[in-house]
């Protein structure tokens, strides 16, 4: 099928571009697998195409906030894990202690990166409660439009933002997609079980729910040259072997062959398909 939608079509594609079922693909089905599976990592860690946005809402629990912070009466160092190193000054065993806060929500394995996380409190200087800058201005003003041009009610929404932002500061987090864990670096004591956080992330398309996944132009030509360089790494031992009438097996050369296009798709993927890296000026 020329637009595969499914793992097995994908690798019939593949084996078909190199010459099955005319020609003998001396290459496992384990393998084959093996690089599917390689394939899709490599597109999704490098292609734009193989994450999309979105938001995800978590509800914090009593367990959450518990490893955040020292529960009241316990032990400081409670929800802290710690660990020891050794070394030795001249001729002296010092043994350093170093603690490290648990304070991290478990996300799921196809997150791969994180934005930031919208404010889940209400203590900026722009809620939508009816005590609100916000509501006021609304009840007084904008619906009298011949007293309050939309310019005005701008500049005052950019002042009333601007004063958010340097009282209210950000949420800092910290997050690394080998740990699966989202580190909030907040006072832990300024939110309850039950609060809600709204995470901005990127996570990868997984194409069992997304089946174009599949039918993606780099992907097919990515994995043809993979299952090609596995196919000569395979026939590289038997070089030299004759077979009836003369045919002699050249793993080697489907091996180079297979490594030059790889080279190639990569380049390509770095010039076109490939976010660029921002720029960090100041």
């Amino acid at each position: 099928m020329a637009q595969p939608s499914s793992r097995s079509e994908l690798i019939s594609y593949c084996k078909r571009q190199l010459g099955a079922p005319v020609l003998e693909i001396n290459v496992a089905d384990e393998q084959v697998d093996d690089l599917v599976d390689d394939a899709l990592q490599y597109f999704h860690e490098r292609h734009f195409d193989g994450v999309g946005q979105v938001f995800l809402k978590y509800q914090l629990t009593e367990d959450d906030i518990n490893r955040g912070r020292a529960p009241g009466g316990e032990s400081a160092t409670a929800g802290i894990a710690s660990t020891s190193a050794t070394t030795t000054i001249v001729g002296t065993a010092v043994t350093f202690n170093y603690k490290e806060n648990s304070n991290y929500l478990q996300v799921p394995p196809d997150v791969i990166g994180v934005n930031k996380i919208y404010h889940f409190d209400g203590s900026n200087t722009t809620t939508n409660n009816m005590f609100s800058v916000k509501y006021q201005l609304f009840l007084n003003d904008i619906y009298y439009w011949g007293t309050t041009e939309i310019l005005t009610y701008a500049m005052t929404k950019r002042y009333l933002s601007d004063i958010d932002f340097l009282l209210t500061t950000e949420k800092q987090i910290r997050f690394n997609q080998r740990q699966d864990r989202l580190y909030l670096d907040i006072d832990w004591g300024s939110v309850s079980a039950g609060d809600y956080v709204i995470i901005d992330c990127y996570r990868l398309l997984d194409p069992n729910n997304f089946s174009r996944v599949w039918n993606d132009s780099f992907l097919k030509k990515y994995l043809t040259a993979l299952i090609k360089r596995q196919w000569g790494q395979n026939l590289i031992k038997f070089q030299g072997v004759k077979l009836p009438g003369g045919i002699e097996l050249n793993g080697r050369q489907i091996y180079d062959d297979a490594e030059k296009d790889l080279e190639l798709i990569r380049e390509q993927m770095s010039n076109t398909y490939e976010l660029p890296p921002l720029d960090m000026i100041g």
